[in-house]
């Protein structure tokens, strides 16, 4: 089950794409005067792009939200002491580093230790974070992932916050 962050940011992604399409379309109120002299595929190529931005955006929202609820059960492990392996090796980390930690390299690496059978949905999270650094760094370059999409990201969340027994502060 979607955690109630992923499900708003999915209800704003469809609101918004929803409200494009109405605005884009000729029942819209300023349709004609917003478009006039525009051909057909020129508003339909509009529409594309802000569609495609909407779906990055939201992608990219998403992906904060899963990067926070890591960091959240990372802290939590460490302040709470628990004593399961993967706090242990959360709390060493801590030791060194504090909050400075590499979600990448050191949280998702001591999940894939500590639990082997969430390896494929760590790779999975891997190749969507670097996307989403492609995004965040303003994505100027050709990015050397496959961009990921609004649905993709939606379900890879949903099956991360379902697969792993993240601690949240109460």
């Amino acid at each position: 089950m979607a955690s109630s962050a992923i499900i708003g940011i999915a209800t704003y992604h469809n609101d918004v794409a929803a409200s494009l399409r109405l605005y884009f379309s000729k029942i819209s109120p300023s349709f004609d005067r917003r478009f006039f002299g525009r051909r057909p595929d020129e508003i339909a190529s509009e529409l594309t792009a802000r569609l495609e931005e909407t779906d990055q955006r939201s992608a990219f929202f998403i992906l904060t939200s899963l990067e926070a609820a890591f960091r959240v059960d990372y802290e939590c492990r460490c302040s709470r002491k628990m004593k399961d392996d993967l706090s242990r090796a959360f709390r060493s980390m801590w030791k060194s580093r504090k909050a400075r930690v590499s979600l990448e390299d050191d949280i998702f690496e001591a999940w894939k230790r500590s639990a082997p059978e969430l390896r494929q949905l760590i790779g999975e999270l891997k190749g969507a974070f670097k996307f989403r650094h492609w995004l965040a760094h303003g994505s100027y370059w050709v990015p050397k992932v496959r961009k990921y999409d609004f649905t993709f990201v939606y379900a890879l969340a949903d099956d991360v916050l379902n697969a792993f027994p993240f601690e949240k502060f109460d």
